[in-house]
């Protein structure tokens, strides 16, 4: 009885741990089989890429099913372009570009971001292609370079068509003749692999498909992660946009320019502290030719030396083309469709330019105006005698009593004016002579 007893006792405690493991491992296989998703819907530049290559080694951390990367991009930088790529070939987990929603595109550097995912696939009303490089400007850069680029970015295109199986003629095509095409045709001419409403839609499509080298998809549609971008990031992203960047740096100078000529107002100094900081920590991300920083900061000691050195505005003229000069040198052409918009170079190089010759201005009228305060400022005035002065006596002068010292005999209540001051004894003349 006893033994029955046990064995009924062991079974009874048994069923509660059996129910807890099979419940651990269905989390379990829940988490492993979690469909890890971003959205990225802006320029491909060094804080979408940081924000796409963080997020696939996270979903990759977490054993994710598959990573489905929504996108809408008109283009970017082909560097930050290329370590999405690397990126994406290098995931363990299967990643799935789609781009959507309805309306979306994936232009330029995303024709290569969608032609790279083990699976690509488009909601309707999408188009992909235009994939022509042009310089930082979005302007076509030179014929011998242009060629370059072109052939770099064909061989380039064609490679990462191949390793997918997809279409390398039609992504030749999109490089040098900058076609673009809808989602059917796409569908028609391998390009994608897929066409989905929505997520929902895309998922069950998904679920079950065959991906080479990776298995068959199995995928939870109740188990979505969104990867948001962090503060970093989201930082990064907005001053690492070329006009953004260039902004600080001009409000930086103009900042340092200011303390530098009123020095003890430390407010625009520190203001200006920080926006270079922040700006050069823009430019590492970016395409910047350091021949224009030194043109932009000549652009600067020329101004400095406006205050200084009396060149008639010559100084000042040579700061502002050097200026001009500078910013249009700033980005490098590399192919991307990021660069300096003229709609930003030329108010803020009108409103900076101003700005530094109205400082300049006021500078050079402080340095040469008369002191109005201190010791000085008493040279020119006129006073009144309290005490006759023969040689010396007192004068009564700006409210204050004042030892006085005249060549001449000058009597009580006679007005005189202050021709210099000696440690602290003042060189009068008396106004009745000086009229005569």
């Amino acid at each position: 009885m006893r033994i029955l007893l046990s064995i009924l006792l062991g079974i009874l405690c048994a069923v509660p741990a059996a129910a807890a493991e099979k419940q651990a491992a269905d989390a379990k296989k829940a988490e492993t089989h979690a469909i890890h998703v971003i959205t990225v819907a802006d320029a491909i530049g060094p804080a979408v890429a940081e924000y796409v290559v963080d997020a696939i080694h996270t979903a990759n951390e977490a054993s994710s099913a598959c990573i489905i990367i929504e996108l809408d991009t008109p283009g970017g930088l082909v560097d930050s372009m290329r370590s999405i790529v690397q990126a994406i070939f290098d995931s363990r987990a299967p990643v799935v570009v789609f781009v959507a929603p309805s309306g979306a595109r994936a232009a330029s550097a995303g024709v290569m971001i969608t032609l790279a995912a083990d699976i690509a696939a488009m909601a309707p009303g999408t188009n992909i292609g235009a994939a022509h490089p042009v310089g930082a400007g979005g302007n076509d850069v030179g014929e011998t370079m242009q060629e370059k680029i072109t052939n770099d970015m064909v061989a380039y295109i064609r490679s990462i068509a191949q390793k997918r199986g997809r279409n390398p003629d039609w992504a030749e095509d999109a490089v040098r003749e900058s076609i673009s095409t809808t989602e059917t045709d796409a569908l028609k001419m391998n390009v994608i692999d897929l066409i989905a409403r929505d997520r929902n839609d895309l998922i069950d499509k998904l679920n079950g498909r065959k991906v080479r080298d990776k298995g068959a998809l199995v995928l939870n549609p109740n188990h979505v992660v969104q990867l948001k971008e962090g503060l970093r990031t989201k930082i990064l992203r907005v001053i690492s946009n070329p006009n953004v960047a260039y902004l600080l740096m001009m409000i930086g100078l103009a900042g340092l320019y200011f303390e530098l000529s009123h020095p003890g107002t430390i407010f625009p100094g520190v203001i200006g502290g920080v926006c270079l900081i922040l700006a050069f920590f823009a430019f590492q991300t970016l395409p910047v030719n350091f021949a224009g920083i030194l043109l932009i900061a000549l652009a600067l000691i020329l101004f400095i030396l406006e205050i200084k050195v009396t060149s008639y505005g010559l100084l000042s003229i040579g700061g502002v083309i050097t200026l001009l000069l500078g910013s249009l040198m700033l980005f490098k052409e590399n192919g991307s469709r990021l660069g300096l918009a003229w709609s930003v170079i030329l108010p803020t190089l009108g409103l900076i330019s101003a700005f530094f010759v109205a400082v300049a201005g006021l500078a050079f009228r402080a340095q040469v105006s008369r002191p109005r305060t201190g010791i000085e400022a008493l040279v020119g005035e006129i006073g009144v005698v309290r005490q006759s002065v023969s040689p010396f006596g007192k004068v009564f002068v700006h409210g204050e009593l004042w030892r006085a010292h005249a060549d001449v005999s000058i009597p009580v209540g006679s007005q005189v004016r202050v021709t210099s001051v000696h440690n602290l004894v003042l060189e009068v003349e008396s106004l009745k002579e000086k009229a005569s």
